[in-house]
């Protein structure tokens, strides 16, 4: 069966993929034993989520001594890029300056955050500039 491609990963998808991106690839055992201390969970759940991964398209695997090799092919940034697009979508109504002002109004985002992400935008803006 050939993987394919579908948008977001469930909480124990992110809590796996964010093992294959801080240790890289690794099989089922090693992905379970890096899990252990956050979460218990059967050999067979590891095991059937790699696989939903693989199906996703989400990661890539190759057999080595009669078990699979797991390797990560979505990157956190892009997962991190449809997560926030998702939530500013369903939340937010797709407005991203409504986020900012209620990450501002809960104390989430500090001032000097704040300048920071002014300073981004400037960059930003100027690069815009730059490529026209």
């Amino acid at each position: 069966m050939a993987p394919r491609s579908t948008d977001g990963l469930t909480p124990l998808e992110l809590e796996i993929m964010k093992v294959l991106w801080a240790t890289g690839p690794g099989g089922v055992q090693a992905v379970r034993d890096a899990l252990a201390p956050r979460r218990k969970l059967a050999y067979t759940t590891v095991q059937t989520m790699l696989n939903v991964l693989w199906r996703k398209g989400r990661v890539r695997r190759a057999l080595k001594d009669r078990a699979y090799v797991y390797h990560a092919i979505l990157t956190r940034r892009r997962a991190l890029r449809h997560a926030v697009g998702d939530m500013v979508e369903r939340l937010f109504g797709g407005s991203a300056e409504s986020l900012v002002v209620s990450l501002v109004e809960s104390r989430h985002l500090t001032p000097e955050a704040l300048a920071r992400l002014t300073r981004a935008l400037e960059r930003a803006e100027k690069d815009a500039d730059g490529d026209r």
